[in-house]
């Protein structure tokens, strides 16, 4: 599998909404990080779907290696 596009060397802080989904860009060549605007299509990624469980701020990841995808464990650390 190709690796993905480092988007960002920090997470994305973001307000999200109880119930609300999110896709999340898990190919990094989004225009609309951290979110995916279609531009996987063809290739061998997909959007990675989160539903917010309450109102809060999430960090989603943004150098696409997390582990706890979408969210931010701090892979870019490294």
């Amino acid at each position: 599998m190709p690796e993905p596009k480092r988007a960002s060397d920090t997470p994305y802080a973001v307000e999200v909404e109880e119930g609300k989904n999110y896709w999340w860009c898990s190919c990094g060549l989004s225009n609309q990080q951290p979110f995916c605007d279609g531009s996987h299509k063809g290739g061998e990624f997909s959007p990675v779907k989160y539903q917010a469980e309450a109102s809060k701020k999430v960090f989603f990841c943004g150098c696409k290696i997390t582990a706890n995808r979408p969210l931010c464990d701090g892979a870019h650390k490294s």
